[in-house]
């Protein structure tokens, strides 16, 4: 089954075919999209199916979903949970109804690895009637990703039951997996909560955001917290490639901005460790996990008390995936290219098998792939 994958970015568009190998037969990336679901005529190859990658599915959505109206309605519904990311998703799942109206489509959600979450990780300390009333707990995001770094660097190594995987991109966050099933993560009931990121802040002090409403309207809380905090309010650049370049510079807000990101890197990692009760293995994954060595760098020489050794060479040279701990090291780090497309192409056709429509389809397929009788 060739499924084409839609991952709908902030300004961008991601489409991806991949047959049933996983092996990419085409791509296409609409640079600075403007969410109209009218995309013309794109390259793309005919396809069996198509999967989207949504972030939010709330406590509905916990797999992959076979889209109708009616679930492309509760994914609106959660829109408010993930006001930056949820419309477009929609954005992109309307645009690639328009491109292939004729075959199935299926939504995989990022929040949907984290419902094994126990509720000594998921349950807020806040009162029962508040968290009963709007169903208040820890959701955790970047599932996607978080699911396959963790199986494909157990793959790679040969083995480990303990899992500390580290998406960091534009957004970040960090989950622990055990035996293959996420039991604690960074990201909470939105987004917004965890690592600092881009331009989002991550955990803060709920006392501060009391203080900023007496000062500030929410509208202007709402935009500073989402597009201008995280790296953007500490050094003034979001991408930390910027960051770098200002910080060798000798700029001192960029400085503070790379060891802030560390420090709390660092944090989040041992405190997954501490969920777990130790850790085997360490993955770095997402655009900046796989391709800036002085983060990881920094990440693994503050955790050497937990037992990982860095292999220098290995960590400048890393490229796809690769380990980059040294022999002997008492946990294995390493660095697993993002492949949230093939999470999703998995999702698509797992959910279109648990179709009775899908069901006997295969078995037609089947039917028509066996020889002949003899006459």
């Amino acid at each position: 089954m060739d499924v084409l994958v839609v991952n709908a970015g902030s300004s961008s568009l991601k489409l991806t075919v991949l047959g049933p190998d996983d092996t990419v037969l085409a791509e296409h990336h609409v640079e600075r999209w403007d969410g109209r679901p009218d995309l013309g005529h794109l390259p793309l190859p005919r396809v069996d199916a198509v999967g989207h990658r949504v972030v939010h599915g709330g406590t509905r959505f916990t797999e992959p979903t076979v889209l109708d109206d009616r679930v492309r309605r509760g994914i609106e519904e959660l829109t408010d949970l993930a006001p930056l990311h949820q419309p477009r998703a929609l954005a992109g799942i309307d645009a690639a109804v328009g491109l292939f109206p004729d075959v199935p489509h299926v939504a995989c959600f990022d929040t949907a690895f984290h419902r094994t979450l126990p509720p000594v990780a998921a349950t807020y300390p806040l009162p029962a009637q508040w968290r009963e009333r709007w169903d208040l707990h820890r959701y955790g995001f970047h599932g996607l990703s978080h699911a396959h770094a963790s199986r494909h660097a157990v793959d790679l190594a040969g083995g480990g039951s303990r899992v500390v995987t580290c998406h960091l991109g534009a957004g970040c966050s960090l989950a622990a997996v055990r035996d293959g099933r996420s039991v604690d993560t960074t990201m909470g009931f939105t987004p917004m909560a965890g690592l600092p990121m881009a331009t989002r802040p991550g955990d803060l002090d709920p006392g501060l955001l009391l203080w900023l409403l007496d000062h500030l309207t929410p509208g202007e809380l709402a935009d500073g917290l989402a597009h201008r905090s995280g790296l953007a309010g500490l050094a003034g650049h979001a991408d930390l490639r910027d960051v770098h370049r200002a910080a060798a510079d000798g700029d001192p807000a960029a400085r503070l901005a790379v060891d802030v990101f560390a420090h709390r890197l660092r944090q989040g990692v041992a405190a997954m460790a501490a969920s777990m009760g130790g850790l085997d293995l360490l993955v770095f994954t997402g655009g900046v996990g796989e391709h800036d060595a002085e983060v990881r760098a920094r990440v693994v020489d503050g955790l050497a008390f937990l037992g990982p050794t860095l292999d220098r060479d290995a960590n400048l040279t890393a490229s796809g995936d690769s380990r980059i701990s040294a022999a002997g090291s008492a946990i294995g780090v390493w660095v697993v290219t993002a492949r949230e497309d093939a999470e999703v192409a998995a999702g698509t056709r797992t959910a279109l098998l648990r179709t009775p429509l899908a069901r006997a389809g295969a078995r037609a397929d089947a039917r028509r792939a066996e020889p002949p009788p003899p006459s």
